[in-house]
């Protein structure tokens, strides 16, 4: 069975930097989207960056210019990196992919299962 694992939250400063990791556990053959989405208390979960097979990438204008979305392929790991946190970006955190591809596996959408991000002085 396909599963995501993240990695990466915690509790920093406002101006600090983290990094978030989503490790597949199997060789990507394909996928149509890789996406990170974050959800506050009491608000919607909302798509911060994705990026498609192509290379296509979007960032949601509240994290343009210190929010960047890489990979490994050679370690099937997805990262983002978030700098000059703010208190607005404090929320859960999740990695997301639409039609991931991993043999055998059937193609199908999976879900992080979440990690926290909490901006505070």
């Amino acid at each position: 069975q396909v599963q995501l694992a993240e990695s990466g939250g915690g509790l920093v400063q406002p101006g600090e930097s983290l990094r978030l990791s989503c490790a597949v556990n199997g060789r990507i053959y394909g996928f149509e989207t890789m996406g990170w989405y974050r959800q506050a208390p009491g608000k919607q979960r909302e798509l911060v960056t994705s990026v498609t097979m192509s290379g296509s990438t979007f960032y949601a204008d509240s994290v343009k210019g210190r929010f960047a979305a890489s990979r490994d392929s050679a370690k099937n790991t997805f990262y983002l990196q978030m700098n000059n946190l703010k208190p607005e970006d404090t929320a859960v955190y999740y990695c997301n992919f639409k039609g991931l591809v991993v043999i055998p596996y059937p193609q199908k959408d999976y879900w992080g299962q979440g990690t926290q991000v909490a901006v505070s002085s």
